[in-house]
């Protein structure tokens, strides 16, 4: 699978898992590409440990404004959203990437499509069509993989951005919200032909939580990946910004890649 797109509801961990995954398919001599399709996350580019975040893809395609009025063109011509072309280029190879717009250190890289900056600057529905379209003409050579923080919940399905990807996982915190829409996630991955990987099971706090999660998503018939527990070293990097180094989660991260590349 070499495009993998990490999905779940708001506060389940989402970007956290993603930023795991970046790490452990780093040191295993993976070259990783993440892309911040997450409007609203401002501190994925701290979580993977750069400095700064890279400038939006959104201006490398001459700005929001610029791709609503193509946007707009192609509805007056008849076409849906999902048929809509932003960029000029066929492909897209991580090297042709201008510096200013991907951040990058040894084998991991960086990329954004954009961010929702000021009140009343209109929809997110530029950067899904962006984000979308980048991710059909990223061209990945053999030892490349893109892991992609999706935004929170499931309007991205509407915008057809999974028809890009290889694989859907989402990540499912101890609740049933976030076992309901995983549910939702798997059924909206099959109706646009993308796989649905499983889940990864977060914060999981005792073995009980562990069993009674495992059995809701049996029930519902939702594989399961893999499960990180509750960590207070990652609880703490949401104050920090920061994830911390190689601790008793990395098993628990390095058996949910186990499982992905075997399939």
């Amino acid at each position: 699978m070499k495009k993998i797109a990490v999905c779940g509801k708001g506060g389940s961990g989402k970007s956290t898992v993603v930023a795991l995954l970046a790490r452990e398919l780093d040191s295993r001599g993976t070259r990783v590409l993440v892309v911040d399709s997450d409007e609203s996350n401002a501190g994925l580019y701290h979580m993977l440990g750069f400095d700064h975040p890279p400038a939006p893809l959104m201006e490398l395609a001459g700005g929001k404004k610029k791709v609503q009025k193509l946007m707009r063109s192609s509805f007056s011509e008849g076409n849906e959203e999902t048929e809509m072309s932003v960029l000029r280029q066929n492909q897209i190879r991580l090297e042709e990437i201008p510096d200013r717009y991907i951040v990058r250190r040894n084998r991991l890289a960086l990329v954004a499509v954009g961010k929702i900056h000021q009140a009343l600057e209109g929809c997110a529905c530029p950067m899904g069509v962006l984000s979308r379209e980048f991710l059909k003409r990223l061209d990945l050579a053999a030892d490349e993989v893109s892991v992609v923080d999706m935004e929170a919940g499931v309007e991205h399905f509407g915008r057809g951005v999974e028809t890009s990807l290889d694989a859907v996982l989402t990540v499912v915190e101890p609740s049933l919200e976030s076992i309901l829409l995983a549910g939702r996630i798997k059924d909206l991955a099959a109706s646009c032909s993308a796989r649905f990987a499983g889940v990864v099971m977060n914060k999981v706090r005792d073995e009980s939580t562990r069993e009674r999660l495992a059995s809701e998503l049996g029930t519902r018939q939702l594989p399961l990946l893999g499960v990180i527990k509750h960590h207070p070293e990652i609880s703490d990097a949401g104050f920090t910004g920061e994830l911390p180094g190689p601790g008793i989660w990395t098993p628990e991260i390095a058996a949910v890649v186990d499982v992905l590349t075997a399939r």
